[in-house]
């Protein structure tokens, strides 16, 4: 490297090698009609049903226990969503699919959730001769069956409605996550508002520091078994395969919801409940965290490997591939193009456009050829040409 300066070769023409020919950028570029007529009922929706949820709960819980509960509740969400926002650095899912994600779990997910168990507790009242009965059956089969199922149908709908985006396991973890934060964050204003009703707040800072401290990643856990699931199933070419694959993940996502709420009729008092934590649960999220850690490697890798072939044909220097591909080099780019006017946004943008063409690249080599990646595939080379002349003017260089 010549210049100590800059970590890699200018990703603008005379850095990298000459390009060739651009390939012709198809026409139909926008969203169709349909896809932009379902999101405005999707958001219709979800939006409809927050103002219900929230309307339930202002008026169930009453405005005092409301207010706290969701100031409270706020907390362990800012903490899942900072989570999340690590997880989704590399190649960042778009932020109208987050919003979706986020409301579909706080809102159309707590809604089903509540309209099924206002029937099944009455079942079972009449049926099972006991609230004891019902309680634990309500917990240990009824919650984990419904709402996974509410959760997961939330990420279906949203591979379906970006699928050109939904590249695999990291982006269905990032979705099932963001549902399962908003579902508990709902949840979380509940039983802090019940406990603050019913033990004062002695029993709140209990509750509290149950679910939002010791806890606040048990829903995300459940349901991005089913995200993640859902990511692998995309990159199957079989398609019995991948629906295999999806239910094996939902149920995965059930039993561990099913064995968090039946853990608590396991042990006796708040003794039984951190040996059993210290146990099982904080293993169970060891292993989480290095799965986690893998599948953000493999899209290293995946990114590595798919700018190769693009640098083979000559679109990208070797150098741009190595800081493109690594979390350092992205930040050290970042930081030199800081120094240019503008050059820090061009900078972004290049990164993000060089991914996303990786990506879908990898849904080329894959197969996935019912998803249109050839058109995107012009269309991203074209972004990505398009980020190196913005680069190329803030270093005032003419091209």
């Amino acid at each position: 490297m010549s210049d100590p300066a800059r970590p890699y070769a200018d990703p603008v023409p005379g850095g990298a090698p000459a390009l060739p020919a651009l390939p012709p950028v198809p026409s139909r570029t926008t969203p169709s009609t349909a896809l932009i007529v379902l999101t405005a009922l999707g958001f219709t929706l979800v939006g409809f049903l927050a103002l219900a949820v929230t309307a339930y709960l202002f008026f169930g819980l009453g405005p005092v226990a409301f207010v706290i509960s969701g100031v409270l509740a706020l907390i362990p969400l800012a903490v899942v969503i900072t989570a999340i926002t690590l997880i989704d650095r590399w190649e960042p899912e778009p932020r109208p699919a987050l919003l979706f994600a986020f409301l579909w779990g706080a809102a159309a997910s707590v809604a089903a959730a509540l309209v099924v168990d206002v029937g099944v507790q009455i079942f079972l009242e009449l049926a099972a001769g006991g609230p004891a009965t019902t309680d634990v059956l309500a917990s240990v089969i009824q919650a984990p069956l419904v709402e996974e199922g509410a959760k997961g149908l939330g990420v279906l709908l949203l591979f379906w409605a970006f699928r050109k985006q939904f590249d695999g396991p990291v982006d269905g973890l990032v979705y099932g996550a963001t549902i399962a934060a908003g579902f508990a964050f709902t949840e979380n204003i509940l039983y802090f508002a019940s406990a603050l009703a019913d033990g004062g707040i002695a029993s709140l800072g209990i509750t509290f520091g149950l679910r939002g401290i010791m806890a606040p990643f048990a829903h995300v856990m459940f349901t991005a078994c089913t995200g993640v699931a859902i990511g692998f199933a995309a990159r199957s070419r079989n398609v019995w395969a991948g629906i295999g694959i999806v239910i094996a993940g939902w149920l995965l996502a059930v039993g561990l919801h099913a064995f968090w709420n039946g853990s608590t009729y396991l042990v006796d008092g708040l003794g039984g409940f951190f040996l059993l934590y210290v146990v099982v649960q904080v293993p169970l999220f060891a292993v989480a965290i290095v799965l986690v850690v893998q599948l953000r490697k493999a899209e290293t890798r995946t990114t590595a490997a798919r700018l190769a072939e693009y640098a083979a044909a000559g679109w990208y220097a070797p150098d741009e591939v190595q800081f493109l591909s690594t979390g350092s080099g992205r930040r050290a780019a970042l930081r030199w193009a800081s120094t240019l006017p503008g050059g820090r946004r061009a900078m972004k943008a290049f990164i993000r456009d060089s991914t996303r063409l990786a990506f879908t690249r990898q849904r080329i080599v894959t197969g996935r050829g019912g998803v249109a990646p050839l058109d995107d595939e012009r269309a991203l080379l074209g972004a990505v040409t398009a980020d190196r002349v913005a680069l190329a003017s803030a270093r005032g260089v003419a091209l």
